[in-house]
């Protein structure tokens, strides 16, 4: 090869060399986005706080209390975002407003305290208004006690008045609900406020005593049907048991009481 030809060869490599460069560089940057657990957002329609709840698994239920918690099971979940608190009486007046919720049949406390006496409907009709749905019983549960399977979301010590409203052996620490986010100690470990005590709350899922032996492992809705909707949380009126991110109750689904609010969740993309 002659030494023109040679000089010629290279400049022609030069220049591929030099045009995959300009091209690489034109490319836009692969983006790697890694969100914290219990990083917040702020949700478009009523200004909610929320909080992330990574995916994966978790120990769903327990073996040491109630037949409906047993036995307990490894649960996987894909990623989400779900309410700091609960619904609130301030944000639920605007569902009502825009002429997409029903009229709660009373209500205690101002515009920061749970909007309560909202049967499943009224929860389900506000989390559509709102761009989001109510949680699973799995994507509840797991936002409450987190992957270390902790019997409450602040972990394995007994429900006082600090962390808390409600869950006393003999009476409620206050007798009524409270402003929602009122005991930051009692945070779950993805900063979830209030999952034990002040109200029950709405979740997506028909009760079935039996579903814990045959629920899917990944992503579980709960039956296709029933009788009766899920409640989680406890309220202010009950005991500690109550109050176990494990423990399971369930009203027909047009029930309204005083003790009873809701929180909404969003998919994570």
């Amino acid at each position: 090869m002659s030494h023109r030809v040679k000089i010629c060869f290279l400049g022609c490599l030069i220049i591929a060399m030099l045009g995959c460069l300009v091209t690489l560089l034109s490319m836009p940057p692969t983006i790697s986005l890694t969100i914290a657990p219990g990083a917040t957002r702020i949700a478009p329609i009523d200004n909610m706080v929320q909080v992330y709840v990574p995916g994966g698994d978790f120990t769903m239920g327990s073996n040491v209390s109630g037949s409906d918690e047993k036995p307990a099971h490894t649960v996987y979940l894909d990623p989400y975002w779900i309410d700091q608190t609960e619904v609130t009486q301030g944000m639920y007046t605007k569902c009502q407003a825009a002429g997409k919720c029903g009229q709660p049949s009373d209500s205690n406390g101002g515009d920061n305290y749970p909007v309560i006496y909202v049967d499943w409907h009224d929860a389900n009709a506000y989390c559509t208004w709102a761009g989001r749905r109510l949680p699973t019983e799995a994507e509840w549960e797991k936002a409450a006690r987190g992957s270390d399977g902790r019997q409450y979301p602040w972990g394995n010590a007994e429900p006082d008045c600090d962390r808390t409203n409600g869950g006393l052996k003999t009476n409620s620490c206050v007798g009524r609900t409270v402003a929602v986010g009122s005991y930051p100690t009692g945070v779950s470990p993805y900063n979830a406020l209030d999952m034990a005590g002040n109200v029950w709350e709405w979740v997506y899922d028909w009760y079935d005593n039996d579903y814990y032996h045959s629920s899917p492992h990944k992503n579980p809705t709960g039956p296709e049907n029933g009788e009766y909707r899920v409640l989680r949380g406890g309220g202010w009126h009950v005991v500690a048991d109550g109050l176990r991110s494990a423990f399971r109750t369930y009203y027909p689904p047009s029930s309204k009481y005083s003790t009873v609010g809701f929180r909404c969740l969003h998919p994570a993309p």
